[in-house]
């Protein structure tokens, strides 16, 4: 008897391909871009409908749809341990790891008047940074050093945290995420003289593939004065500290 072959969905959709060979070329492709950690866009894919649902509708969908996903694994959703499971992984996609995909989840950031005139570059060094790989949906865990020389205004320090944070927690590419935690800074204080560089180990390449626990991936920004050399050592030499 011959197999049924079910076609992989795009945008929620069958993709209408018929025939082994055109199926096959697309799962190749998925695994092309997934194995190669390829970014198609500086923004976040999102719909235009991305918002119309509330937070709770959206767990509600999700638990549901991963229940389906234990249930098709073979697991027994009777079991004391497993049967919350579903409802803990939609609570943990919508409130948690992927917060930073709703606009209203952005942190509010006050900006302060350089009242110490202070001239040279800020570092916030050793960032916690924990993401998650759009391709296979792992976590990416690592640090983020990021600085800036103020154009007459100063952020918390905290907040340099909460803007990384905010960025890190959806879906990602890190090198999407290096440029748009910069953009982000260079909006807020108004100023071209930021530089960002993150060191993370991704799990999609530890834990699967080539298996490869030792390695990790070290993306950089450099904007305005930074894109110079002594300005940029100088950066590099206190993240080595």
């Amino acid at each position: 008897m011959k197999e049924d072959i079910v076609l992989p969905k795009v945008n929620g959709k069958r993709s209408g391909l018929n025939g082994n060979g055109k199926h096959n070329q697309l799962i190749n492709n998925f695994d092309l871009i997934g194995d190669n950690h390829v970014g198609t866009s500086i923004d976040t894919p999102m719909r235009e409908d991305a918002f119309d649902i509330t937070d709770n509708e959206k767990m509600a969908i999700i638990e549901d749809k991963f229940r389906d996903i234990m249930e098709t694994l073979g697991l027994d959703l009777t079991d004391d341990s497993l049967q919350g499971t579903p409802h803990r992984v939609a609570k943990m996609f919508v409130k948690e790891i992927f917060y930073g995909l709703n606009p209203e989840n952005k942190p509010k950031i006050s900006v302060f008047e350089n009242k110490f005139n202070y001239g040279e570059m800020l570092v916030e060094k050793n960032i916690n940074m924990n993401s998650t790989c759009e391709h296979h949906f792992l976590p990416i865990v690592g640090k983020a050093h990021v600085a800036y020389i103020s154009n007459g205004e100063v952020i918390g320090l905290s907040k340099i945290n909460r803007i990384v944070d905010y960025f890190a927690r959806r879906p990602q590419v890190q090198e999407r995420l290096t440029v748009q935690i910069v953009n982000e800074l260079k909006n807020v204080l108004k100023t071209d003289d930021v530089a960002i560089i993150i060191d993370a180990k991704h799990m999609c390449v530890s834990s699967r593939g080539i298996q490869d626990e030792s390695s990790s991936t070290v993306t950089a920004e450099y904007s305005g004065k930074f894109k110079e050399k002594s300005v940029r050592e100088e950066f590099l030499k206190y993240v080595i500290l």
